[in-house]
């Protein structure tokens, strides 16, 4: 016994003595992560909070103005028109697609389907797709010209062509539809790994009990995936709130209201206008506006499936 207490007081002499170094070598290996999120991340978010109480054109002195930028952001109907248009869009572009992405991604599993691969894969492509490259082939579908495609279709049916760049709700058609191409592979592909994670046999147990199709994936698809749906929703909410390439690679540099977002509305301001205090309180304001809608679907996703 006593050899063995005498080695274990050693070891832990050695482990004592060697732990602070161990500690510093482990922090040099994460430093990296925090020192760029420091300079990238973090400082640009205190920035803006500071300059939003200032008044700057980016190149003169910076001069307090106090509460004077929220109040001119908040009086213009613009900045009004464009958190509309961001709900709107982020409501015909998001919601659709979390839904087609959940029977995507039942269908991508089911074992009636061959090539899985092949079909993963393809579903998947509009998200690494280039975003500017997706806005311009939309531009084109979507072009307000007879000859666009979606202008032809409707030609078809016997419907008069529309002006999708410059009506108020082809804009924003137009914009919902480019999101959901690009996102839904990215959500079915979330989806299906949360599927792969459910038991098969609680599935075979709603078989034997008689369910129908639509019955075992609303009693034991959607509430296993109550998770994962809480967690796409979450991010579907921030990225529809935080829309900008889309809306300006379509519409160009005109701002035309039917389809500017708030993100595209700071942008204005900033790089534009150059009046970086109202850009950075817009900034403020779309922060807690993300806030405030990302805690209410939070709250009703975790509904789903009680």
């Amino acid at each position: 016994m006593e050899p063995e207490r005498k080695k274990g007081v050693v070891f832990s002499k050695v482990t004592k003595k060697g732990k602070p170094k161990q500690d510093l070598i482990a922090y040099l290996f994460v430093s990296p992560f925090f020192i760029l999120f420091a300079i990238f991340g973090l400082f640009p978010i205190l920035f803006s909070f500071y300059i939003a109480f200032q008044k700057w054109n980016g190149i003169t002195a910076m001069e307090f103005n106090g509460f004077q930028n929220f109040v001119f952001v908040l009086k213009d109907p613009i900045f009004w028109k464009s958190l509309s248009n961001t709900i709107i869009i982020g409501i015909l572009g998001t919601f659709p697609q979390l839904i087609v992405a959940i029977f995507l991604a039942y269908a991508l599993n089911s074992a009636l389907i061959k090539l899985k691969g092949l079909y993963r894969a393809a579903i998947f492509m509009p998200y690494v797709t280039s975003t500017v490259a997706v806005a311009i082939i939309f531009g084109i579908l979507f072009s307000s010209q007879d000859f666009g495609l979606m202008n032809v279709i409707l030609g078809w049916m016997g419907m008069e062509p529309v002006a999708w760049s410059t009506t108020e709700w082809g804009v924003k058609i137009a914009i919902s539809v480019m999101v959901f191409w690009r996102w839904v592979g990215y959500n079915t592909i979330i989806y299906l790994a949360g599927i792969q994670a459910i038991p098969e046999e609680l599935y075979e147990a709603a078989k034997i009990d008689g369910a129908t199709l639509w019955q075992r994936i609303r009693y034991v698809t959607i509430p296993m995936l109550r998770h994962v749906i809480i967690f796409t929703v979450f991010l579907s909410t921030i990225g529809a709130l935080q829309l900008f390439t889309e809306p300006l690679v379509y519409l160009g540099r005109s701002f035309r209201e039917e389809g500017i977002t708030v993100v595209l509305y700071l942008w204005r301001d900033a790089f534009v206008n150059n009046a970086f205090g109202t850009a950075s309180a817009t900034a403020v304001i779309l922060f807690f506006i993300i806030l405030l809608f990302t805690s209410l679907n939070v709250k009703l996703s975790n509904r789903i499936g009680k």
